[in-house]
């Protein structure tokens, strides 16, 4: 298996009027990828300019930010060519790592955009180096840029940061920098395409935590509904718990929940409700972990907090 170190910058909308007139919001005008085998030794690269096919100014935080001018995209290849070779290039046994969660997104809509075949059809699975940057070096919770991170592992400064290529190298180098495989284990979803049904929805236990990413639901409604999406089995031993709070929420989009097992005590669930991005419909990302006394503190606090504003709202009612 290799891995697929890329990195891409894309343009967007000058003016407002330009970006009402298109559908796309970011396009893409630079791809720069690295590949590394299973030893996460460099293989090969990629790395290739974008004609602009949308937008033909550049925005201007955009282009103070990446260091490029429209001048330099002239006699480029437009995307279609430049991704369909990109695509190609990675081969088939691989796993995409990139800085942030942003770009497999990105990449999947401008493909869509011009109605190239897909990279996959299913849910991807990546590797999210800023997060394993976390886990491997601090507290699991922070995101550091890229530049941090490459200061804090003492990783030589061999270009500008901001460029494709030169961001994809830099990404690499931190992978070699972490040495702990089990690392490797924290794996990321991009959900841009999402479970097609519910054989192929996703279930995986990190250890410490779990994570569920269902189908899509018509709405809300539909969603709250369903029976694997409230279900709080114990996500160590797999056996059923006692709700000690049911599910509640405070905004509308988020749920919470605490939950007891007889072998692993209070647990803690949380629903994030999402819109898709191709189709705009409802779907959810749950988690369950272990709380702790402070985080039953918090949920009980939270469900103080509903229960008082209803009342306020009775009473001006």
């Amino acid at each position: 298996m290799n891995y697929i170190v890329f990195d891409l910058e894309w343009n967007q909308a000058a003016d407002l009027k330009t970006k009402r007139e298109n559908d796309l919001t970011f396009e893409i005008i630079e791809i720069g990828a690295v590949k590394l085998n299973d030893k996460k030794e460099q293989t090969d690269s990629f790395h290739e300019l974008i004609k602009p096919q949308v937008f033909h100014k550049m925005n201007q935080v955009t282009g103070e930010l990446i260091h490029l001018k429209m001048e330099q995209l002239e006699g480029c290849r437009a995307f279609p060519d430049v991704a369909a070779d990109f695509v190609k290039w990675c081969g088939n046994d691989y796993v995409f790592c990139t800085w942030g969660n942003l770009d497999i997104t990105e990449l999947q809509v401008n493909m869509d955009y011009y109605n190239m075949t897909p990279v996959s059809q299913k849910t991807i699975r990546f590797l999210d180096i800023q997060k394993l940057f976390s886990i491997a070096f601090e507290d699991k919770k922070s995101r550091r840029t890229l530049q941090y991170a490459v200061d804090f592992l003492g990783i030589g400064i061999e270009g500008a940061f901001h460029r494709a290529y030169a961001d994809a190298y830099y990404t690499a180098q931190v992978i070699k920098n972490i040495h702990d495989d089990s690392v490797f284990l924290n794996y990321s979803f991009d959900t841009y395409c999402l479970p097609r049904n519910k054989s192929e929805e996703i279930k995986v236990s990190f250890g410490d935590y779990s994570k569920y990413i269902s189908r899509e639901f018509p709405d809300k409604i539909a969603a709250m509904e369903d029976k694997e999406v409230l279900s709080c089995k114990c996500f160590l031993c797999g056996k059923k718990t006692k709700k000690k709070i049911p599910w509640f929420t405070n905004n509308g989009k988020n749920y919470y929940t605490i939950v007891s097992c007889a072998q692993h005590g209070a647990l803690k669930g949380k629903i994030r409700l999402r819109k898709s991005l191709k189709h705009n419909k409802t779907y959810v990302v749950k988690t369950m972990r272990q709380a702790a006394p402070d985080v039953i503190c918090d949920i009980v606090n939270k469900k103080k907090q509903v229960r008082e504003s209803r009342k306020e709202r009775r009473k001006k009612s």
